[in-house]
């Protein structure tokens, strides 16, 4: 499906991440496009590797290649969880450090038993928003939030590490906070937040 003027205002989000899907129909919700995934396209697009060094470079290069594909205008991310006792690990391999299929509570309860027994378990989450055109253009949208991982997991809400990261000043962990609180101050609400005001602001 290739894009052209009916495609104005439709936009893929690239990725087959649910919760990403979820939250970015969230923070972009009320706006004047039409959000929609992989799995709607016909064909589908294959989803690209994720193997740059850094978040800005596999945001980029996600996007890109979806926009190639699907002549669409892209939406793509990497985010991730850094902790300062790990030397900022998990990092850019936060889905994949504890292995490709272990389930997010599986990849909580082995990164606290890393932490076990360490005091210092300062960290942040770090979000690259890009937004891409189909002729190659990226342009970058950054947010990030500091805090520290939690003795046990807390909370319901969100996904991935959320139940274990304790929002600095809060007390409460990123699973504990409804939806629209967490887009007011996660990393990737404040990234989402400029992409929305790029967006609504047109070209």
């Amino acid at each position: 499906m290739r894009g052209g003027s009916k495609d104005r205002h439709r936009i893929l989000l690239g990725s087959s991440n649910p919760g990403k899907l979820r939250e970015y129909r969230e923070i972009l919700g009320g706006i004047d496009i039409e959000l929609v995934a992989p799995g709607d396209l016909d064909p589908v697009p294959p989803e690209p590797d994720e193997n740059a060094p850094t978040f800005a470079e596999n945001a980029s290069s996600k996007a890109r290649a979806y926009a190639a594909a699907s002549g669409l205008q892209t939406i793509a991310d990497d985010s991730g969880l850094e902790v300062y006792a790990l030397r900022g690990a998990p990092g850019v391999r936060s889905r994949r450090f504890f292995g490709d299929d272990a389930a997010a509570e599986e990849r909580n309860a082995k990164l606290l038993a890393l932490l076990d027994g360490v005091t210092d378990r300062s960290a942040r989450f770090v979000c690259v928003t890009a937004l891409a055109s189909p002729d190659g253009h990226v342009e970058l949208f950054e947010g990030e939030v500091h805090g520290e991982i939690a003795e046990a997991p807390r909370g319901d809400a969100g996904f991935g590490y959320d139940p274990v990261f304790v929002i600095a000043g809060d007390g409460r962990t990123m699973a504990e906070l409804p939806s629209a609180e967490k887009h007011r101050i996660s990393h990737r609400g404040l990234a989402g937040a400029k992409l929305r005001a790029r967006l609504a602001g047109g070209a």
